[in-house]
């Protein structure tokens, strides 16, 4: 473990005793929890088990997949690249990425692809990573136009590996526009195609920029795209819902795992959105460097205004962050960061102000600026985003150190 635990005096006896309930009950297969208060880390621990069936517990040092987790430093690896004038946020994507030259929009009552209009104004850099560029994501609503018109051509970010984004960008640029560039907000590729512009940005393949830029600087020797072979013992195996529909039911169904699955080699594809494996202590030495303004131990990876930027509102109007399957009030989007605008009635008031992200597969860090508070939990249960359990856990920590 790579960092230390100050003891502040903060109970979290709740906390972890809530968790290891979810465990018990057969919803979640494990959960390491990390408090940061004022900079130190007040609290820590490891529950449950790095694979469930063999009883392996959950180590510090456990590798974990990061998915949407990776959107956060995708962004910042764009930010590196709009600092030194080679990324300009305002600019069309088709001025880099020339197969978003010729696009169309698809009619607000489209009932198929051809259904379509000019675009009004093309989508931007900015737009890209705000998720508010007209892409789609393919699977969260797979029956609209949009998403079926990507599964048509090939796309399927959940399985397919071996596009490179190159390719993506390509078949991505192909589909008309879910919506007018900068009118709604809809989760997308937009961080993936991110990813493509950082590599014809820089001239750089995605993984090197980030080694370069990002992990090496930091000191992150256990976060990349795939988990060395030495290394495959240290990955969690990962459980699907027991019910999709459901999702307090217990039982947890093995979908990947050390022994076999689609982290263990490097892949083609090099997810800008979701692709990347961390640890604990690597991620959090990135989540400091955030919470710090783009520094840590001497080393700066960004400037402060870059990462103020991120988590100022780029929506226009009374736009606001949406899903299918479940609302978020009050919440709008930055240079990849959610923020926490308005505040319902469960909310802690030190949430006013507060960015966030979080994965998939149960990945979750949110920053409190009123309380200087950073809370990053990471299981490995899919979907896990947005689950009762993470509610719990963040209202939790916000009761005991905000």
């Amino acid at each position: 473990m790579a960092f230390e635990v100050v003891d502040r005096g903060y109970d979290f006896s709740a906390l972890s005793e809530r968790m290891q309930w979810y465990i018990d009950s057969e919803i979640l297969g494990c959960c390491a929890s990390v408090v940061v208060k004022n900079g130190e880390v007040v609290h820590f621990n490891t529950q449950g088990y790095r694979d469930v069936e063999s009883a392996d517990p959950l180590a510090p040092d456990a590798i974990f997949r990061m998915y949407s987790n990776t959107k956060l430093v995708t962004s910042v690896a764009a930010m590196i690249l709009v600092e030194d004038g080679r990324l300009e946020l305002d600019a069309p994507l088709a001025k880099y990425l020339p197969e978003f030259s010729d696009i169309s929009v698809l009619k607000s009552d489209a009932q198929s692809v051809e259904d379509v209009e000019p675009v009004k104004s093309p989508p931007t850099v900015r737009q890209a990573m705000s998720h508010s560029a007209g892409l789609s994501y393919g699977f969260i609503e797979p029956m609209s136009v949009v998403d079926q018109a990507y599964a048509a051509i090939g796309i399927d970010i959940l399985g397919d590996r071996t596009m490179t984004l190159a390719g993506l960008s390509q078949k991505v640029a192909s589909v008309p526009l879910a919506y007018q560039p900068g009118s709604a907000w809809r989760y997308s590729f937009g961080t993936d195609i991110l990813a493509r512009l950082i590599e014809v940005a820089s001239g750089e393949a995605f993984d090197d920029f980030l080694s370069q830029h990002i992990f090496a600087p930091l000191a992150m020797p256990d976060t990349g795209f795939h988990v060395p072979q030495s290394q495959h013992g240290r990955l969690v195996s990962m459980y699907a819902a027991a019910d999709l529909l459901d999702p307090m039911k217990p039982g947890l169904p093995k979908v990947d795992s050390s022994e076999s699955g689609q982290y263990l080699t490097k892949p083609s594809l090099l997810s800008g959105g979701g692709g990347l494996v961390s640890t604990i202590s690597d991620y959090l030495r990135f989540l400091l460097m955030l919470r710090s303004g783009g520094s840590l131990d001497g080393v700066r990876i960004v400037s402060e205004d870059s990462v103020r930027a991120m988590r100022t509102n780029e929506l226009q109007g009374d736009l606001h962050v949406s899903f299918p399957m479940w609302a978020m009030p009050g919440t709008v989007f930055g240079l990849g960061f959610a923020i926490r605008e308005s505040l319902t009635d469960d909310d802690h008031p030190s949430a006013l102000g507060e960015y966030f992200w979080g994965g998939m597969a149960g990945t979750h860090s949110f920053f409190s600026p009123k309380a200087d508070l950073i809370g990053f939990n990471l299981t490995q249960r899919m979907p896990g985003y947005w689950h009762p359990f993470s509610h719990d856990w963040r209202s939790e920590v916000y009761r005991v150190a905000g």
